[in-house]
């Protein structure tokens, strides 16, 4: 599979204000136990019935990192999609999130930035009951479209280029070897 092979997401021309996606998960406990064995998560409200009992939840809860991570799969899968990059990830759980939860995200661009080539996605997750138990704002890089030339060798990306030479700091008045001979 060759580089014109790859399918890109949604560019900064392909994509408006109100576009939108709602992905339902449900966060089973393999998930939250691939996760803290990925990241060497020993937290005991993570995963412990008896600590958790203890505390204000009184169960387990699902690690704020792994939304995160929900949130941004559905951005690289999905809206923009594949060759997009978060830049910034606001979020704010409201309400906790338990163990075998479903949750409802509800995805939809806010603003577009074509000067930057971003967008502003907020979320909104709800569980079962349509309570609403999570919030977020995700600033996101379009994808950009690779251009290649005849020979099917890539040269860039869409973004058009300015041809003006750049201030290096060097000094003006120095001579190059042929010039100085």
């Amino acid at each position: 599979m060759g580089l014109k092979d790859i399918k890109l997401g949604k560019s900064i021309d392909e994509i408006q204000e109100g576009d939108s996606l709602t992905v339902t998960e449900i966060i089973e406990d393999k998930d939250i136990l691939l996760y803290l064995g990925l990241t060497n998560d020993g937290n005991p409200l993570y995963i412990q019935h008896d600590y958790s009992q203890t505390t204000r939840f009184q169960k387990p809860i699902v690690p704020t990192v792994l939304l995160v991570g929900i949130l941004t799969s559905n951005v690289s899968k999905h809206l923009p999609g594949p060759g997009s990059h978060i830049v910034d990830v606001s979020l704010n759980v409201i309400e906790p999130i338990y163990h075998n939860s479903t949750i409802t995200f509800n995805f939809e661009v806010e603003r577009v930035d074509e000067r930057r080539e971003q967008v502003t996605i907020s979320v909104v997750g709800t569980n079962m009951e349509n309570e609403r138990v999570l919030d977020a704002e995700l600033i996101v890089e379009t994808p950009r479209k690779l251009v290649f030339d005849e020979e099917e060798n890539m040269i860039g990306d869409d973004q058009k280029e300015d041809d003006a030479t750049v201030d290096t700091g060097a000094n003006p008045t120095s001579k190059t070897e042929s010039e100085s001979e």
